[in-house]
């Protein structure tokens, strides 16, 4: 089929690969703008847009995907369907229904739990043992389309969200190339959702990665283990520095919550939460790169009675 890929992140990235290996004519790339990233700021285009350019697809970089000129250059490729993948905006429905066979989704839940912006995040911050993939025909409403092929996977023991997202991308891709066949051949029936059963996982701002340690401990470290990477659960040094938290590991410890109650060059350090202790293993304070704990404990003087709020 002649597809139309929306896309941002590396998340997106396994689904176009496998779209092209597979044979589609994927006609053009819509993603996001060259953005500053990194410490110098630098223009930077997203990952989609990179592997694009490799394989000679057209790309287009709209601020909004929205004007009849916009739409005027989408008719121009002429697209039997879209697939959007971690695009970053909401589509319009004239944009949705422009190709012929509409346009379908990769959600990284098993729809209807965790419909929005983040699942991966919220699937590890809540605790859920089963996560997985879903391809859902697109519609007006936030990921309230009909059902196409949904895959299960279970969630690991401790896993970050990084990782998750990292197999779910794979899995997905898989998935949409399933998927598209089975909609080629006239074998798959697009199941309505039960908007009963719904439940959400909105965007996850810099106050919602603030960490509360007063929860028990194994709350904080779903909380870092879930903020993995982007945006990053922190708190702030004796009310003051900064300081970006990762790689948690719950230990049978008690002390008044966010004390640190034990530093190691080795292991890290151990904080005390609302019940037992989490102890950090990795950190990145502000306007520095991500290390090892014991990197830190040695270059800030960390000292035990220090906290974490």
């Amino acid at each position: 089929m002649r597809v139309l890929f929306w896309g941002t992140p590396g998340f997106a990235l396994p689904a176009l690969r496998a779209l092209a290996e597979e044979g589609h004519d994927v006609v053009g790339v819509v993603t996001q703008p060259d953005r500053p990233a990194g410490r110098g700021r630098k223009s930077t285009p997203p990952p989609i847009k990179q592997f694009a350019v490799g394989e000679m697809i057209p790309v287009l970089q709209p601020e909004r995907p929205v004007g009849e000129q916009f739409l005027s250059r989408i008719r121009g490729l002429d697209p039997e369907i879209s697939v959007v993948v971690a695009y970053g905006e909401i589509l319009e429905p004239e944009v949705l229904d422009l190709p012929a066979n509409g346009s379908v989704n990769i959600h990284a839940s098993l729809l209807p739990e965790l419909r929005g912006a983040a699942p991966v995040h919220w699937a590890v911050i809540r605790g859920h043992e089963l996560s997985g993939v879903t391809i859902m025909r697109m519609e007006a409403g936030l990921d309230s389309g009909p059902i196409l092929f949904q895959v299960p996977e279970p969630i690991r023991l401790d896993e970050s969200m990084t990782d998750l997202a990292l197999r779910l991308s794979e899995i997905g891709a898989e998935a949409l190339i399933e998927a598209l066949a089975l909609f080629e051949m006239g074998e798959i029936t697009p199941q309505p959702q039960d908007h009963a059963r719904a439940t959400y996982a909105p965007k996850i701002d810099r106050e919602t990665a603030h960490l509360n340690w007063s929860l028990p401990g194994l709350e904080v470290a779903r909380w870092i283990r879930g903020l993995d990477s982007v945006p990053g659960a922190w708190s702030l040094h004796n009310a003051r520095d900064p300081l970006k938290l990762f790689c948690p590991r719950v230990e049978v410890h008690s002390g008044p919550p966010g004390e640190v109650l034990e530093i190691d060059d080795e292991v890290g350090v151990l904080v005390a939460a609302g019940q037992v202790a989490v102890r950090i293993r990795e950190v990145q304070p502000a306007g520095s790169r991500r290390m090892e704990a014991g990197e830190w404990i040695r270059g800030r003087g960390v000292v035990v009675g220090d906290r974490l709020s």
